[in-house]
């Protein structure tokens, strides 16, 4: 049989599909690599495992009557601990919910299942998503495959521990201010953010309203990733901010990269710090896609604003708008950190709010101008490679300190601030061995140019290889 611990899901769908191998093989390979692995990693925090066997018997039976299995036909797959997975609690990494299951699947694992594919149960997160790194009061820390001393990143940093372990082909993720980007870029994978609204986020039992934070996949190859999106996009009556569908499948055309597209190279967007060896892996990447793109890269002139700031103090009025009526109730149990970014919150009146929007309208402009001049932004992912499993999130880079903490990400939080999609692929390897991510933004709406631009690089570059811990 194929090993199929780091079979790329299309791979592994198709094998289904021409009944080569069971969706129950499948399902109990993975939940053995998870017994054998997770202790190491922490990356899955709760499992259905005999529930995903029962769902494999049944596809399995399906196939037998020769219906039609899915185009993701048992695959089996994570469920990050923001989003609903029926059965299992959904505790956003917060001790105060760590009862809280769910009724129902949130509407992107419903269309996953609805495809094939199989959940196998939930992984972990930071406290509703906070940080770029994995460690909670719940669960504890989750640790890099790569290193296990290095973060997998955050906020979704469950998933991309489990996908470049080889737990599972693909996982959801979300990302609100760089949490599918900092992750994949962490571990090597590729992570797509996509344009806001584009993959449903519903049902809601909160609704925000800063309209930064969207649903995507994590996975180890392109044609994964689009294979996932064709699962999970278009239109859902509960989200309010979801998108028509495209109208086109994102599998289709992966490999005709269009002719004579425009693209510009930031190194800093005008004020961020890249530790040298990122920057060099970053700078040979950004050649090299000039090269694959037939076209010279410009360095792009602009200096972006800023809004680092006004992104994570949007991000904290709007959780303590949330989390208000539950702080006393609960002070003992919140991590400490997390407790004080939300209360924070609480200090902002409309005059702020509206001083903060400013400025993200200000960021949303220039982007906009840079996108009427070019077809694609290149940037590094973040600045630095992983840092310390259990944290702090880096200070500085290059030798010198940042000039905001927010600057850790500061690739990633401006194009959830302005909607656009962006995706990483892995650039090279740091001197510490570890990975360093490209970043590609696009105009939004330009998914599938980004998944053709990332396949080409795919192609000449491809992901490899993984970190083979002893099973």
């Amino acid at each position: 049989m194929t090993d199929l611990a780091f079979a790329p899901a299309h791979q592994i769908a198709a094998l289904v599909r021409r009944r080569e191998v069971s969706p129950l093989e499948v399902v109990d390979a993975a939940l053995a690599r998870i017994e054998a692995l997770n202790p190491h990693l922490n990356a899955f925090v709760a499992l259905r495992a005999e529930e995903a066997r029962a769902d494999a018997r049944a596809l399995g039976e399906r196939i037998a009557r020769g219906e039609d299995p899915g185009p993701l036909a048992g695959v089996p797959f994570g469920v990050k601990d923001l989003e609903d997975l029926a059965g299992l609690p959904t505790t956003y990494g917060s001790m105060p919910f760590r009862d809280n299951v769910a009724k129902d699947d949130s509407t992107q694992v419903a269309r996953l299942k609805r495809a094939g594919a199989i959940a196998l149960g939930k992984t972990n997160t930071p406290e509703f998503g906070a940080t770029a790194f994995t460690k909670n009061l719940v669960f504890g820390t989750t640790r890099n495959p790569w290193n296990l001393e290095r973060t997998p990143g955050g906020s979704s940093g469950g998933s991309s521990a489990a996908i470049a372990a080889g737990l599972v082909p693909l996982a959801t993720a979300s990302d609100g201010g760089g949490s599918i980007r900092i992750p994949a870029a962490y571990v090597g994978a590729f992570g797509l953010k996509p344009t806001f609204g584009r993959v449903p986020r519903g049902p809601f039992e909160w609704q925000g309203w800063i309209d930064t934070a969207v649903n995507g996949p994590l996975t180890r190859c392109v044609q994964d990733a689009a294979l996932f999106l064709d699962a999970v996009v278009g239109r859902d009556g509960r989200d309010p901010d979801s998108l028509p569908h495209p109208g086109h499948r994102f599998q289709d055309g992966l490999d005709d990269l269009p002719k004579g597209l425009r693209i510009a190279y930031s190194p800093t967007l005008g004020y961020a710090r890249v530790d040298r060896d990122v920057r060099r892996e970053v700078e040979a990447g950004v050649a090299l896609l000039g090269q694959l793109l037939g076209r010279p890269v410009d360095l792009l002139p602009d200096r972006l604003t800023d809004a680092g700031a006004a992104w994570a103090f949007l991000n904290a009025f709007e959780s303590y708008a949330h989390l208000a009526p539950m702080i006393e109730e609960h002070r003992d149990q919140w991590g400490r950190g997390f407790l004080r970014g939300v209360e924070a919150g609480a200090r902002f009146n409309a005059a702020d709010i509206g001083r903060f929007q400013r400025t993200r309208i200000a960021l949303l402009n220039e982007v906009a101008s840079v996108f009427d001049r070019f077809d694609l932004l290149v940037t590094p992912t973040l600045p630095t490679t992983a840092f310390p499993a259990p944290g702090p999130m880096p200070a500085g880079a290059d030798g010198e300190p940042f000039a905001s903490p927010i600057h850790a990400v500061a690739f990633t939080y401006p194009f959830n601030l302005t909607g656009h999609p962006a995706c990483t692929v892995r650039a090279g390897l740091g001197d510490d061995g570890l990975p360093v991510g490209l970043q590609v933004v696009a105009e939004r709406g330009q998914e599938h140019l980004l998944l053709k631009v990332a396949r080409a690089w795919e192609r000449a570059r491809p992901f490899e290889p993984w970190p083979r811990l002893p099973a």
